[in-house]
This record gives structure tokens, sequence and C-alpha cells, in this order.
């Protein structure tokens, strides 16, 4: 787009500088999103209908928009995507949705979010280095001399995370679980170890990740074991997948921890040990376990389930009754935090981002240059994150107050003195 260059170097929206900025995070956007699209398509290019039709293309784009970037306000056409297959657990149409500019996206990320997230994308290179180094300025250019000493200083920063001492920090609850991305680790079937933790005053926090061999008991006893030398207490309560090696880690680092099964893994076991016909009343019915209102009554639901099932699906009705202790754990704390507990999903939401972001990775250089990404995306993320509900109440859990049906019955004795 031109623009009238007045004698003192400005234009009709501010200074000559200024607009070339702003063009030039137009130009950065818009290669990003098509680039995005443009993998996504090509990732699905197998997927076809009975008439060898292709279910995911191109459509043309969507109706502009603008947004606020760290150079201005720039508008955006975002390139739109037909998807025509069909999400056979919720029988919905599948959606494209960009990890880089969301549908609400009305503002864009930091610098410090951006970089990493180009980086994993492998959008740093070719034509994106000129729209870049406007977009950063010219003395901070991202140029490949650039870009290897940010690498190296995230490595740094990861590093420095990795070893920082635990012992100031009291994770009351933490959340374990083996995230598996699209990026160069040090095995085909590596996968990141995430654990992320309550803090006594109901903060959440990232604890620790590493790379790790198949979500091994021997990985993740490394990973505890580290913790632990750092000065990590054990936390009270952990909630994870049942076919994590972590419980049988956490039993042997930390042994006095509670352990508490994540509902939306279980559901996902129960699932497949069900006929597609037979899945939407059995989800039904596993909701009414872990939404009942209090122990008693999930018990209850619990029987019923058996009852239903137990003749014509006997597996999946031992995945239930198998675990029923661990899956009911939560109900001994806070009601508040059922919500925060009974699932994993503080690391799965937050993961779902990276997830879309590297997934179009073919291989993010060394595996402590692609962790350090995945890590920088995560800090960035976690000045995000609200603390669980009720947070004055942590401090009594790690205290050892008692809770029945979720509410308080009898403080710690220092308390209650």
């Amino acid at each position: 787009m031109l623009s009238v260059v007045n004698a003192d170097g400005t234009t009709e929206t501010g200074s000559l500088i200024d607009h070339i900025v702003r063009e030039g995070a137009r130009r950065m956007l818009a290669a990003a999103l098509e680039a995005e699209v443009n993998a996504y398509i090509a990732e699905l290019a197998d997927e076809r209908d009975e008439c060898g039709r292709r279910l995911v293309v191109r459509n043309g784009y969507h109706q502009p928009r603008e947004v606020t970037t760290a150079a201005g306000v720039v508008e955006v056409k975002a390139p739109r995507v037909n998807d025509r297959r069909i999400d056979e657990a919720t029988g919905e149409r599948k959606r494209f949705s960009s990890a880089i500019l969301p549908p609400w996206c009305r503002k864009s990320p930091k610098i410090s979010e951006v970089l990493p997230l180009l980086y994993l994308h492998g959008l740093s290179s070719g034509d994106f280095v000129p729209a870049l180094e406007q977009f950063l300025g010219s003395a901070a250019g991202l140029s490949p001399a650039t870009v290897t000493r940010l690498t190296t200083q995230w490595q740094a920063d990861h590093a420095a995370f990795s070893e920082r001492d635990l012992s100031g920090s009291d994770y009351v609850y933490v959340w374990a679980d083996g995230i598996h991305l699209r990026i160069r680790l040090r095995e085909a079937k590596s996968c990141v170890l995430v654990l992320m933790g309550v803090r006594a005053d109901g903060t959440k926090e990232l604890i620790a990740m590493s790379d790790g061999y198949r979500e091994s008991a021997d990985s993740w006893a490394d990973l505890l074991r580290d913790c632990a030398r750092r000065g990590m207490r054990a936390p009270v309560l952990a909630v994870g997948d049942g076919a994590l090696g972590f419980w049988k880690a956490l039993a042997e680092v930390f042994p006095e921890a509670r352990h508490q099964r994540c509902w939306v893994h279980k559901i996902a076991n129960v699932a497949n040990a069900l006929p597609k016909s037979a899945q939407p009343s059995a989800k039904k019915a596993l909701q009414e376990i872990y939404n009942a209102e209090d122990r008693d009554h999930a018990l209850q639901a619990v029987a019923e389930f058996a009852k239903t099932y137990e003749a014509k699906f006997p597996k999946a009705v031992k995945k239930i009754t198998d675990d029923t202790d661990e899956l009911l754990a939560f109900y001994d704390f806070p009601a508040e935090h059922w919500i925060h507990l009974r699932t994993t999903n503080p690391i799965e939401s937050t993961f779902a981002t990276v997830r879309l972001r590297t997934k179009v990775t073919r291989g993010a250089g060394s595996a402590a240059a692609a962790l350090a990404m995945v890590f920088k995306l995560v800090e960035s993320a976690q000045q995000r994150w609200r603390a669980v509900n009720a947070p004055h109440l942590v401090a009594l859990v790690r205290a050892g107050a008692r809770f029945e049906r979720g509410h308080l019955v009898e403080r710690p004795e220092a308390q209650a003195a």
C-alpha cells in the first residue's frame, strides 16, 4: 500500500518508520498464517471421502480484522479452511483453529512468546527473516546468528530453571503428565515429562520439565529424585494418568503422597473398551461419579455403573472398580479444589497450545534447543495461570486439616489452639 510522505518524514498514519514497521508486521503475520494453513492441509492430504475428494481444503479468507501488535494496529485477513471431517467422539465437524491467531485474538503475544513459537514452527528462516527484522527493529534483526544467540540463551534459561533450589517452594498439589510433541528429542518415542504444582498460597507453578523415554518409571524417578535433591517436599496429593510410570516412581521418591487418577484419561480408557453405540451413555454415567455431591454418592454412582455395564462389558467396568479409591481421592479435599484435582487439565490446557504450535515442526534443531523452546512457551503461559479456587484453604491442606464432604471439619492442632 502506497502512502504520501510529507517533508518531515511522516505519513497520514504517523511516521514513515512506523508505517514500514507496521507493514513488515502485517506481511510477517500474513506469511505465518499462510504457512500454518498450508502445513495443516498438507498433513491431512490423504483424508478423503468415498468419492476420493479431499476432506480438508482451502476456502478463501475470513473477513479482515484489526490486531494490535508490538508494531501497532495491523489489518489481518486469515485464510479459511473447509474441514469436512467428523469427530467420532462427539459427532461434530472438526475445525481448524490457528495457533498463531486464534479466532478470539485481537492482540499479539509478547515478543518473548513469538520468537520460540516461530522457531518451533520453522518460520524463522527464508521469507520470514526480512519481515521479522522490520518487526523487531533493524538493531535486533533476526539473522541466523541472532537465532543462535537466542536459542543459546533459552537453553541457559532452561538449564538454570532445572537447577534452581526448590526448598523454599512448598507444592501441596502436583499434576504430572507425559506430553508427546512432534519435536526432536533424544529418542523417537521420547516425550516431555511435565510436573506442575500448587504452592501453599494457591498459585500454580511449573516445577520441572524434561524429556523422558515412553513415560517410563525410570524417567519419572530421575525427574522426581532430582526435584527431591533440590529440596522439593512431598506433595499431599498427586494427579496423573493411570498409565504413567509416574506412580511407581512417586511411591519410591515420595511414598507419603496420595494418588488421584485423572478422570479425562480414565474416561478415554473406558470408552476404548466399549462399542461406539454404548459410549455416550457410559460417559454420562461416569460424569455422575466425578460430579457427585460427595464420596458416598460417588460410590453409589460407581455401583450403578457396574450394575448397568458389567454383564456386557466387564473390562470397561473393571477399569473403574479397580481404581475406585484413587479415582475418588479428591473428595477428601476442599470442595472448592475438586474441579482442579480430578483431572490433569492444568497441564493439558497449557500444552494444547504448545502441541498446535509444534505439530508442523520438521526438526527443531538439537534436543536441548527444542526442549528450551517448549520451556519458553510454557514460561510465558505461566504468567496467565490463575490461582486455584479458595487459595487460603491450600495451606490448611498442607497443615493436615481434615475435610468431609468438601467442608473443613477439623483444623490442625496448631491452628485449633
